[in-house]
């Protein structure tokens, strides 16, 4: 009796226990699954585009995958018809597991002796893509658990719209709408019924099944789909038909990506977390297939670098602003971003280096609003002994001084003494505090360690910020700060409007403020636009001369390291830098041969679309006046001609000149002649005197 007793009680425990684990078992496939981890954000690539939605750049997911989270309304119905067909046809009948199909599998894997067919729904494939489940008897169940449970937490289509954006169709493309793209150049909502056929033949072998080497090998499969969806009622023969005959065409496939020193910068700028976040970032960079200003300069740089071969010249860069919407429209870095034998990955337009005798129009803005006038007359000559003693002694680039010079001729033709004497006269400080105000935050020295050879640019500044202060003076000497990125869109589709605030982080400068007045503004452009008074140090038809108006200025620094120059029309800013990234010296290249033509070059594609540009808009505070040529006042009658001159209203000349003067000398006493000597034996001549 006892041991039938101790039987009996044994029996109700393992019944007991097997009831308590079944009924545990059945619970557990009421047990959600992780949200997050079905997350878009997982499988979402960021995507960085252009202003007109053309890709630049596409930056991995979280599973190391290319792709963008689709609707299932936003795919097409074939697409979505192909993928049932050849992977799931009972999809929407089972639980999230296919018996029939587990013991099909099962069966064929016994006689290969080898795991030929997993049986997996697509409940399961979804369950697989989110989980790292070894493919083991073991895993197999976990994976019909997860299924299980997961048919519990999501409806059917959701489900579905998992799959469409989960299966891998190679080369790390996840999701239909990365593959319609990759593919076939196009949305998935516009996939065809022999296109939607042939990227369902890809999921079932992403390695085997690839388009660009084994062809046939996919064609096969999409016939094998296209006949499946004719046995589920899909499409008709007809339509069979048709689509296995259509000559399909695959968009080429390319390895590298488009601006590549721009997009770099832009995700520089965000964390780990903030890349999880977004799915698209659409930039002002313009790739428009019609005028590609991006792909102009990228080509224009290789072009005349190759022509600068023989000078030891090895990289470039450049940037193109547009002035009135100050936007940021290309940039290139270097000569080649992905060439590997050099330092192409660095990137120019960023980095820091000497601008040599770019800065000094921001020197002559400083003299302008502290009471001269663009006919002030500067010293080109040596110092005296008279003058104080200073460590710095400034010499031109000819070797030549020029004497007393206009300040118009000073700047036109880069004069350095004259630019150092200012400098002098104002003071260092007013100039660095005029370069911060636009937006040239590089120069982070007290004004003590540049002291006056900041005029000829002794200080450190990138191509970017030097090319947006010039775009200051394009735009009446008002500065503001480069946008770089129009608007974000968030993963979630609840946000997907442009992030209000968040261009913020991709805006170039600090805030809008004021340099010069806008009357100061354009004597700066109309002086660095004037052909005729650069003549006598760049020639009469230099790089510089353009057949529209267009204000520039070229720099060179010490011993021929760095080439600058910089252009500007009332539309776009264009920036040039020239030279090598481990500062060896070029050979003889200056500013007006190195950068200056290409330039010109870009200046002049970015118009040959568009009428010529206007000429720049004067102020209407501004009067021109006759003056002197060599003395800057009012014309007298001595004097060798007359030019025209702008000025702030009540700045122009009073006084008549007073340089020319007529004299009669007795050449055989050296003394002024009398007044009782008769005029037509000593005759009269004027000579120049300037005071001292």
């Amino acid at each position: 009796m006892e041991r039938s007793g101790v039987k009996r009680r044994r029996w109700q425990f393992i019944v007991g226990g097997a009831g308590v684990a079944s009924a545990l078992v059945v619970v557990s496939f009421f047990l959600p699954l992780d949200h997050q981890l079905f997350s878009p954000t997982r499988t979402t690539s960021l995507r960085i585009v252009d202003r007109h939605g053309v890709l630049l750049r596409e930056v991995l997911s979280e599973q190391e995958g290319r792709g963008r989270w689709s609707a299932l309304e936003e795919i097409s119905p074939h697409m979505v018809d192909a993928m049932i067909a050849g992977e799931d046809a009972r999809s929407f009948l089972h639980p999230g597991v296919d018996l029939l199909a587990v013991l099909r599998a099962a069966w064929q894997n016994m006689k290969a002796h080898r795991i030929v067919s997993g049986g997996s729904t697509i409940t399961m494939q979804v369950v697989r893509s989110v989980y790292p489940i070894p493919r083991t008897l073991f895993g197999k169940l976990r994976e019909i658990w997860y299924a299980l449970r997961l048919e519990r937490m999501l409806a059917k289509r959701h489900i579905l719209e998992q799959y469409l954006n989960r299966v891998t169709f190679g080369y790390q493309a996840v999701g239909v709408d990365a593959a319609a793209t990759m593919y076939f150049g196009k949305p998935p909502s516009q996939l065809s019924i022999p296109e939607s056929a042939f990227l369902a033949a890809i999921p079932n072998a992403p390695a085997h099944n690839d388009p660009y080497r084994r062809m046939e090998r996919v064609r096969l499969r999409q016939r094998y789909i296209l006949a499946r969806m004719e046995q589920e009622g899909f499409i008709t023969p007809d339509e069979r038909r048709r689509a296995e005959d259509d000559p399909l065409v695959l968009t080429p496939r390319t390895a590298s990506f488009k601006a590549p020193h721009f997009t770099t910068m832009i995700l520089q700028q965000l964390s780990a977390d903030e890349r999880s976040q977004l799915r698209e970032i659409r930039t002002t960079i313009d790739q428009n297939i019609h005028q590609n200003i991006q792909k102009s300069a990228e080509l224009l740089v290789q072009a005349h670098l190759q022509r600068l071969r023989n000078h030891h010249v090895g990289n470039a860069a450049l940037v193109v602003i547009d002035n009135t919407k100050h936007e940021l429209l290309a940039l290139v870095g270097s000569r080649d971003f992905f060439d590997t034998t050099a330092h192409t990955q660095v990137n120019g337009a960023l980095a820091l280096r000497q601008p040599g005798s770019a800065i000094k129009p921001f020197t002559y803005g400083v003299a302008l609003i502290n009471g001269m006038t663009a006919s002030t007359l500067l010293a080109d000559i040596p110092r005296s002994p008279n003058e104080h003693e200073v460590d710095f002694l400034p010499e031109n680039y000819d070797r030549r001084y020029h004497g007393p010079v206009r300040l118009r001729v000073a700047l036109a033709c880069s004069y350095n003494v004259p630019a150092v004497r200012l400098v002098e006269q104002f003071g260092e400080e007013l100039l660095l505090s005029t370069l911060h105000t636009a937006g040239i935050v590089s120069l982070n020295k007290p004004s003590a360690f540049y002291g006056v050879g900041l005029t000829l640019g002794n200080g450190e500044v990138t191509l970017l910020e030097l090319s947006n202060a010039y775009s200051a003076l394009a735009c009446g000497g008002m500065y503001a700060p480069l946008e770089m990125v129009l608007d974000v869109h968030f993963v979630k589709r609840a946000a997907e409007t442009p992030a209000v605030g968040k261009t913020q982080a991709w805006r170039f400068g600090g805030e809008v403020q004021r340099v010069f007045s806008p009357q100061v503004a354009f004597i700066l452009t109309d002086i660095l636009s004037d052909a005729q008074a650069r003549a006598p140090a760049f020639g009469a038809n230099s790089s510089l001369t353009l057949p529209f108006p267009c204000a520039a200025k070229t720099g060179t620094s010490k011993d021929y390291r760095d080439n600058w120059a910089i252009g500007y029309t009332p539309r776009y800013t264009v920036g040039v830098w020239v030279g090598n990234f481990d500062a060896t010296p070029m050979k003889l290249v200056s500013g007006i041969t190195g950068a200056a033509p290409l330039m010109r070059d870009m200046l002049l594609a970015l118009h040959r679309t568009e009428h010529a540009p206007a000429a720049f808009e004067r102020h209407p505070r501004l009067v021109e006046v006759k003056i002197c040529p060599r003395s800057g006042m009012k014309p007298g009658r001595h004097c060798p001609g007359e030019v025209h001159e702008l000025f702030l209203a009540g700045t122009e000349p009073r006084t008549v000149c007073e340089v020319h003067r007529a004299f009669r000398i007795d050449v055989q006493s050296g003394l002024l002649a009398s007044h009782s000597t008769p005029r037509g034996r000593i005759p009269e001549r004027v000579y120049e005197c300037f005071p001292p």
